[in-house]
Order: structure tokens, then C-alpha cells, then sequence
């Protein structure tokens, strides 16, 4: 591993040399010791790193105030996690047209209202649920602190301790640019997946949520008219279809049936799974009964 990542550092340092037409090899020697020195980035600075990006995605969207309907809706969703305490979250509901969730190394949560509408709150929860998954699992972490290792590169930082105002604006927007061009390996995507199938099945959520979810995902994917619509984040998951059959399988393994299949347009239906009590969803109520 330390191989890889010191591999990593020095392809680092010749992009930035590279991307800033540096001339002078000391130079060029400064922006390669910052890529290597970033390396030792801590998990406290990662997470102030974050708060501050969170802050500029704020200024950048139009937050909901808590009296807008769509914010009011979240709120009821997020209320149905029952075991998040330690992960300290804050949330928010961005106004775009956008298909897309996030959920940042602070704690912040942020989903869009583009989502909100093809999604009932059963899938909203699961997605929301996927994006903790990659939070809890440090996916989110380590995306950070990658990005950071690049940009810090590219401004000859090399760390975030006593910045000084090293965390400029523009900075932090090559950051994010970093961040939205990254992906999730496989691995880490049927993680989140499996960890959102616990959240639902831990608090009372309809098991085939995240199946639901990926099928509206997909669904918008072949859409010539929607995938503008879909965050690059969402229409670059891999292997969508395999993912939905996996969560698919895990939940009747664990003794689920699908009794009345959900349509792909996000909208609620009938009866979707059997087990012990009942939610809403979507202003519809879906029971749940465990099947022998």
C-alpha cells in the first residue's frame, strides 16, 4: 500500500509541474515535497477540509430554508434513521433540477430536490442511506484526502494545519472539481449499498428501497431526456443493474419477498414488501411482513 500511494505522490508531482508550466526545478522539487508531505494529512484536518468546502457548496446553491416544503419532507426522512447519533449530521435540501445526494466528511448531507422528485421517501432514505454508507465506511475520507493530495500539489501546499489562507476559494473549487471527476470502485459501491440495506431493514424501511432506487437511476439513465438531469456521480456508478439484482438477493436471503414490483418512475405503489409493521412512504403506506 505505502508503494502505491508513494507512486501515486510522485505521478502527482509531475501533473502539477506539468499544470503549472513550472520553469524553475526547485519549483518543480517544492510542488513534488508538497505532494508527498499532503500524505500525512489527518483525519481532523480531512474533516475541517470539508467543513470548509461545505461552506462555498452552500454559497454556490440555493439552500431551502426549513419552512420549504421540500426541506420539511427531508426532515421527516432523516427522522427515520434511529441509530446516526455518533455520525453528528447536519442536513440541507439544494433547489436544482439535478438527480443527486451527498454526504461530506463533516457530517453534512445534502440532497437535491431533483432527486426528491423521482424518488418516494422510502428510496430517498435508501439513497441517503448509501451515501452514509460511504461516509461510515471512509470512502468519504479517502476521496478527500486523494483530491486534496492532487490540488495541494498543483498550489505547492503541503498541509492544511495552519493554513494561513491556503484554502482559498479557488482552491477549494479545484477541489470539488477533483472530487466530482473521482469515482467509487465497486467494492465501495456494494458496500454502501449493503450498509443502506441495513439502514432499511434497522429502521423499518422497505427492504427493496435501495433496488427501487437504483431502478429509478437506471431508468432516468436511458432516458435521452433525463440524463442531463442525473449527477455524473449517478450515471457513472458501475454496473448499476448488477448492483440492484445484489441488494435484490441479499434481501430475500434474508427473508424478503417482493410481492408487488415498483414502477421506475419514482412514484409510490402498492404493496411492495411483507415483514412485521408499517411506514409511509410517499404518502402511501407500505406494509411489511417477513415472509416464513
Amino acid at each position: 500500500m505505502k508503494k502505491v500511494v508513494l507512486a501515486i505522490a510522485v505521478m502527482v508531482m509531475m501533473a502539477s509541474c506539468s499544470a503549472l508550466k513550472l520553469t524553475n526545478q526547485n519549483a518543480a522539487m517544492q510542488a513534488g515535497a508538497a505532494a508527498v508531505q499532503a500524505l500525512t494529512i489527518s483525519d481532523a484536518q480531512i474533516a475541517n477540509l470539508c467543513k470548509e468546502y461545505m461552506v462555498e457548496q452552500d454559497k454556490g446553491n440555493t439552500v431551502l430554508p426549513a419552512s420549504n416544503d421540500y426541506s420539511k419532507r427531508l426532515s421527516r426522512i432523516m427522522a427515520r434513521f434511529k441509530n446516526i447519533g455518533n455520525l453528528n449530521l447536519n442536513y440541507a435540501v439544494y433547489q436544482s433540477k439535478t438527480v443527486n445526494a451527498f454526504a461530506s466528511g463533516d457530517g453534512s448531507v445534502r440532497v437535491y430536490t431533483g432527486l426528491m422528485d423521482v424518488m418516494n421517501d422510502d428510496e430517498v432514505f435508501a439513497v441517503i442511506g448509501h451515501e452514509l454508507g460511504h461516509l461510515i465506511n471512509k470512502d468519504v475520507r479517502d476521496a478527500y484526502r486523494t483530491a486534496y493530495l492532487v490540488v495541494a500539489a498543483r498550489y505547492g501546499i503541503a498541509a492544511i494545519s495552519d493554513v494561513g489562507g491556503a484554502i482559498s476559494t479557488g482552491f477549494l473549487g479545484d477541489l470539488g472539481q477533483q472530487l466530482a471527476s473521482a469515482a467509487y470502485s465497486r467494492r465501495q459501491e456494494t458496500q454502501a449499498d449493503e450498509t443502506a440495506f441495513q439502514f432499511c431493514i434497522t429502521n423499518n424501511v422497505d427492504p427493496y428501497a435501495m433496488y427501487h432506487a437504483l431502478n429509478v437511476l437506471m431508468s432516468l439513465g436511458s432516458s435521452s431526456s433525463s440524463q442531463g438531469q442525473l449527477a455524473q456521480m449517478f450515471s457513472t456508478h458501475p454496473d448499476t443493474a448488477k448492483r440492484a439484482a445484489h441488494i435484490k438477493d441479499i434481501a430475500e436471503a434474508a427473508g424478503y419477498h417482493m410481492t408487488s414490483p415498483k414502477n421506475n418512475t419514482g412514484t409510490s405503489t402498492s404493496t411492495t414488501t411483507t415483514t412485521s409493521g408499517s411506514n409511509s412512504s410517499g404518502g402511501k403506506t407500505i406494509k411489511i411482513n417477513k415472509k416464513n
